[in-house]
This record gives structure tokens, C-alpha cells and sequence, in this order.
């Protein structure tokens, strides 16, 4: 596991993963704000092959509600970043640890956005768990 994220191996293609991961952030109530295919992007602008790779911006419009009107600069840790990469084994998936996103930012010491990254945590934490069964 990375330290700036939750990692999840799954054993399916790709294309069958993408569309779990959103339906598991749907039912912790974020949304898919961007999506980006890193393998179309390359593809088009470099001419390049590159692994099926998506980073999905995910975000929980209360979370980010209540974070933002506390300190309008938590709006440089949002959104959440999932990321979704084919490898050998299948599909790895990593959501970003909110966590340690607030203490890279310099948010960590804000009590508001401590516990709002508690519970951006929480609810990411049962995505992954999601994920896994």
C-alpha cells in the first residue's frame, strides 16, 4: 500500500472495474466530478500506447461544502483522486488516503478539516472494502 492511498487488486478487466469503483463511490455519496483516460491522452497528444489508466476525481459535495467554507484553500486537495490501472494481474485501483492529502497540504492542524477528512476517510475506507469483496 502506498502511503498517500488505499490500493485495491482486483481480479477482472478494466472495463469491468471502472464502472464498480463509480458505483462504490456513488453509494458513499461522492460523485465523478472529471474523469481522465491517461491512455486516450497519450494516445492523442504524445502517439503513444499506454496501459489502460484512469484518474477519476471524486468528490462529496457536503464534505467539500463544509471544508471549503471553513478554509477556501482545502480547495487544493480537492477533488478526491481515485485511479484506475490495468496490470498484469487485472485492475488496481488506489484512492487517496485524505489523510495524508490534509497533512501534504499543511491542512492537517484545522480542526474543522480534521474531521471532515475523518470522514471523507471513513466513507473511502468502505469503498476500498467495497472493492474488495
Amino acid at each position: 500500500m502506498s502511503a498517500m492511498a488505499y490500493e485495491v487488486s482486483i481480479d477482472a478487466p478494466y472495463s469491468e472495474v471502472v464502472p464498480r469503483v463509480i458505483e462504490a463511490l456513488q453509494a458513499e455519496g461522492f460523485g465523478v466530478l472529471t474523469r481522465i483516460d491517461v491512455h486516450d491522452a497519450f494516445k492523442e497528444k504524445l502517439g503513444v500506447d499506454f496501459r489502460n489508466y484512469s484518474i477519476l476525481g471524486a468528490c462529496n459535495p457536503s464534505l467539500a461544502h463544509r471544508a471549503l467554507s471553513n478554509r477556501p484553500d482545502a480547495g487544493l486537495m480537492l477533488p478526491c483522486n481515485v485511479i484506475v490501472e490495468e496490470n498484469d494481474e487485472g485492475t488496481l485501483v488506489r484512492i487517496v488516503d485524505p489523510a495524508a492529502m490534509m497533512q501534504a497540504g499543511g491542512l492537517a492542524g484545522d480542526p474543522v478539516l480534521q474531521e471532515v477528512g475523518a470522514e471523507a476517510e471513513t466513507r473511502l475506507k468502505r469503498v476500498a472494502a467495497a472493492l474488495n469483496r
